[in-house]
């Protein structure tokens, strides 16, 4: 998979769990980057993530993995507000 972000975007690094993951997270699995395409609730507040290679995941509900996640025009990542921060 070739990782391109539009010269619009940002990214950044934010730690997932199963309960924040979202379509489009890029995480770094065995040094290959994988972009989450689909995402599957399983009991107890696990997630199965499928990737576009295919592959699937299982991020049980303790899981913390650190992601890449892209920001577009105008969106803000929660708790960040520009506005917010200036003095």
């Amino acid at each position: 998979m070739k990782l391109w972000v539009p010269s619009s975007a940002l990214a950044h690094k934010i730690e997932i769990t199963s309960t924040n993951v979202q379509r489009g997270d890029v995480i770094q699995i065995g040094g290959q980057p994988c972009r989450v395409a689909d995402l599957f609730q399983l009991p107890g507040g696990a997630k199965r993530l499928r990737f576009e290679s295919g592959e699937l995941l299982t991020m049980h509900s303790r899981t913390r993995l650190i992601a890449l996640r892209t920001q577009r025009g105008g969106e803000h990542f929660r708790g960040f507000s520009p506005s917010r921060n200036r003095r």
